[in-house]
């Protein structure tokens, strides 16, 4: 892929069923199984169509990307026969409403995407002291934080700093040796990291600030490349999280992320730890640190800077 190739929504629903299918064993699905040998390690198409209730041809024809006249009823059925779960159900609806004729995107949405979210959204950041506050864009550059946030996140903004380039969770984690350090389960902080980020590809297949950044990592990346053709999505919503700061140490920490509707495209993350744990005690040695700290992880804003719209 080339940084400058956006995706074929109807290759990427194709290649998504396909992985599905594949995954979802007879057994676990409930199909009675016959004599004769498999040649696929999953369900067969016949077998998909039977479940959703819709002829074979009609399955195979979807499988194809052919999304026309296809109902929200015949793709939940879908949905349901391979038993996705929220997020994949999402990502199969947004690819097959990317894959329909006539949606388009103006170039002045493609603009908008870029634009940083409001300065009263540093303000709340800023007010908001007992933990690590950031929001990050669709692509998951870090677009802002609070000061605790910076200093959490320093080894990020510290490497992002040293490239010339905004600091983006991706790019850290598979393009920079010091993030296997940062994140002791580094295997699945990086399946998270591309989960998140093909969800966002196929919710705006059209965005060239996505696919650039999945054409570099997929050229830079084998480990990247890998997790792309999985095909595997996931919601990041709430959840905890391990990390190994270099002058906090490691800490086990909860994350509750909300959308920002007034800031499309952008999400707001809160870190906390439990009372008197010692996570609770790595956050407290983080800010006083936090509070000696100028430069780049230090005092300032981490906001990508706002772009000026066209004509």
């Amino acid at each position: 892929m080339s940084p400058s190739d956006a995706p074929d929504p109807r290759t990427e629903i194709r290649e998504f069923l396909v992985s599905r299918r594949a995954r979802l064993s007879p057994e676990r699905a409930g199909v009675t199984l016959y004599g004769g040998r498999r040649r696929v390690p999953g369900l067969r198409r016949e077998e998909v169509a039977m479940l959703a209730g819709v002829s074979t041809d009609y399955y195979v024809r979807l499988e194809k990307g052919n999304v026309t006249g296809v109902s929200d009823d015949v793709l939940n059925a879908i949905a349901s026969a391979l038993q996705l779960d929220e997020a994949e159900r999402l990502h199969l609806f947004n690819l097959a409403r990317a894959a329909r004729p006539g949606r388009t995107v103006g170039p002045k949405t493609a603009r908008r995407r870029s634009v940083a979210p409001r300065e009263s959204l540093q303000w709340m950041l800023d007010a908001i002291t007992g933990g690590p506050a950031i929001v990050v864009n669709t692509r998951q550059d870090l677009a802002a934080a609070n000061a605790l946030g910076r200093a959490f996140y320093s080894p990020v903004i510290e490497a992002a700093a040293e490239s010339g380039q905004t600091p983006n969770f991706a790019r850290f984690a598979f393009l920079e040796e010091r993030s296997h350090d940062f994140y002791p389960n580094w295997d699945g902080a990086a399946n998270v990291a591309v989960a998140q980020l093909r969800m966002a590809a196929g919710q705006d297949p059209t965005n060239t600030e996505i696919s650039n950044l999945v054409g570099e990592l997929a050229t830079r990346s084998e480990e990247f490349r890998q997790r792309w053709a999985a095909h595997n999505v996931r919601l990041h919503q709430a959840g905890f999280k391990q990390f190994r700061h270099p002058v906090a140490g490691f800490m086990e920490v909860a994350y509750n992320t909300i959308e920002l509707p007034a800031d499309p495209g952008h999400a707001m993350t809160v870190y906390t730890a439990q009372p008197g744990s010692p996570a609770a005690d790595a956050l407290q040695i983080l800010a006083s640190w936090a509070a000696t700290q100028t430069g780049p992880s230090g005092g300032g804003s981490v906001r990508t800077p706002r772009r000026e719209e066209g004509p």
